[in-house]
């Protein structure tokens, strides 16, 4: 019976991945809920709610793998795509700040690409992982 590796790097593209399609499949939803009712454009909050889980999850995710990761440039990469996706989480909520909507693909491709580049490259046989 094969058992199922869940790494921190395969939580965190998973999380990533379905946060993309939660990013993606929303103008679509709204435009089909706007052409059946005229009132209540704005998302509902248990749809807002998801960017926070997702939110979570990739922070635990990220925790996970940099501390398991010696390359500094990884785990700096990683802090600082994750703090770029929470601030436009929290501009798209409370908007702030003028910002395009689609800004918020790119900290989260970073983050997917990462986990990828961690998963393949920085494969832990002992205690010490992806050194220099």
């Amino acid at each position: 019976m094969k058992t199922i590796s869940y790494s921190s790097d395969n939580v965190g593209i998973i999380a990533s991945a379905l946060c993309m399609i939660h990013c993606i499949g929303t103008p679509f939803l709204f435009i089909a809920k706007a052409c059946t009712t005229t009132c209540c454009s704005e998302a509902p909050l248990w749809w807002q709610i998801i960017d926070y889980f997702f939110l979570i999850i990739s922070f635990l995710a990220i925790y996970f793998v940099t501390q398991k990761t010696s390359l500094t440039w990884i785990k700096i990469v990683f802090w600082s795509s994750w703090i770029i996706l929470l601030l436009t989480i929290l501009n798209h909520t409370f908007q702030t700040f003028e910002i395009p909507k689609n800004f918020i693909y790119l900290p989260a491709s970073t983050i997917i690409i990462l986990h990828f580049y961690n998963l393949k490259f920085c494969k832990c046989s002992e205690d010490s992982c992806c050194v220099n």
